[in-house]
Parts: C-alpha cells; structure tokens; sequence
C-alpha cells in the first residue's frame, strides 16, 4: 500500500489532525526561507504531541551535516529529507554522524535528472517538481524509467492522487501546498487527500 507525508506542518492542531488520520509520515520543514519553517525547538514542541507511531521528517536545503545529525540523534526528527544541492560526499559525511534513515530529493525536469535519483545512496529519494511545496506539477512521463521506491511529490492534491497511485504505485506520496487553505493546513483537505489514498479513489457526495 502506498504511504502518505504530509509536510509542512506548523501548528498544534495540524498535530492533531495527523494523529486522526494515521499518515505513515509527516514533515517539519527546517529551511529559513520557507513560509513553513519551524524552529528545531518548536518542532521538539510539536513532536510531543504527535503519535509515536507517526514518523517525522525533517526537511532540509543545504544545511550543515552537524546541525542535521543533531536533530536526528536526538529524536526530534525520524529520517532527514534533503531537498538542496546535496552531494554524495554530502550524504557519506552525514553518514558518519547518524544512523538514521536519509530521504534525497530530485527535481524532475528531465531524463538526466532521473538518473542521477535512480544513483542516489539515500535510503529513499523524493521526486519533486522544484525545491518543494511550490504546488506545481512536473512531466508524470518522466516516473515510467524508475526503478527503486520513492515519494512522489510534486503538485498533488485531492483532485489527482487518486490517479498518481493508480498509474504509479509510489513507495509514498508527500503533500504539503495541496491540502491548505489560505496558505494554513486544512484539516478537511487532510482528511480528503488520506482518504482517497487509502481508497484507491475519490470521495463521492
């Protein structure tokens, strides 16, 4: 079955409502310049209050590998998704600092660029349309020459992940601008978009 993250999260209440709906995953995003951006100390806050169950991601862009083993080891964050320009030496040297489980994030433009995922040493890689959360959809065309398990991200909301799990069968799909309102965390579009992953289609009213 394929898994659900859903990203971004920010507030209390996003907490609460991902407690309700049991994704495999979600994701405290650590880059500055994110509308998303939760401080490492609110982030431990937030985690307290998250089902243990639930694995949290940290995301990253080019943040020192000391900062993000930091974080991993001390149980703040599951696994570290890195969403920059991150190396393979960048990726050995974190390596050395942590056991925990890495995710390595690729933008999709191009058949180059899905080779270059498919060589990731990450324990997983992300396919995306951009740096994250931007909302926009890349070429699904580009998915046919993947070979390993990986988080389909990248524009999906509750009008097409029905179609994105039916045609593909990601490992996960990760979603973050496709279920606000306003910018905020919608807990109704939450609801929804886990709902129609878990059903394999969408809701009818």
């Amino acid at each position: 079955m394929t898994g659900i993250k859903l990203c971004g999260l920010t507030r209390l209440c996003d907490m609460e409502a991902a407690n309700e709906l049991k994704p495999e995953y979600i994701g405290f995003v650590f880059a500055a310049k994110s509308r998303r951006y939760v401080t490492p100390e609110q982030a431990a806050g937030l985690r307290q209050a998250l089902d243990p169950a639930i694995l949290a991601v940290g995301v990253f862009v080019n943040e020192d590998p000391e900062r993000v083993a930091e974080l991993l080891n001390e149980g703040i964050i599951d696994l570290a998704q890195l969403h920059g320009n991150e190396t393979e030496t960048y990726i050995k040297r974190l390596r050395q600092l942590t056991k925990k489980p890495l995710i390595q994030a690729f933008s999709v433009d191009s058949a180059q660029a899905v080779m270059q995922a498919q060589e990731s040493t990450a324990d997983y890689i992300l396919l995306d349309s951009g740096r994250g959360g931007t909302g926009t959809v890349f070429d699904w065309d580009f998915l046919k020459q993947i070979k390993r398990p990986y988080f389909f991200a990248g524009g999906l909301d509750i009008g097409n992940v029905a179609e994105a799990v039916e045609r593909f069968h990601p490992y996960a799909v990760d979603v973050s601008s496709g279920i606000e309102t306003d910018g905020v965390k919608d807990r109704e579009k939450m609801r929804q978009f886990v709902t129609i992953v878990r059903s394999g289609r969408r809701e009818t009213r």
